[in-house]
């Protein structure tokens, strides 16, 4: 999730302006978070079935 449409229970602001300490350490935790945490699941997922699916393809593909 991005902070963009979170709202702070400190201050009831956006905690994308930050208007408190509470605010700017959620900004901040969360801009720090891996390469995959702006994916949805369903994302994720999509690109585990495409990877089984490839995976198959090759085993299946093999010569004996």
């Amino acid at each position: 999730m991005t902070y963009d449409r979170l709202v702070c229970a400190n201050c009831a602001g956006p905690v994308s302006e930050g208007r408190c300490p509470v605010c700017r350490a959620n900004r901040a935790r969360l801009q720090q978070s891996g390469p995959f945490a702006g994916l949805s699941l369903a994302a994720i997922l999509t690109v585990v079935v495409l990877l089984v699916a490839a995976v198959t393809l090759i085993a299946v593909n093999q010569p004996a």
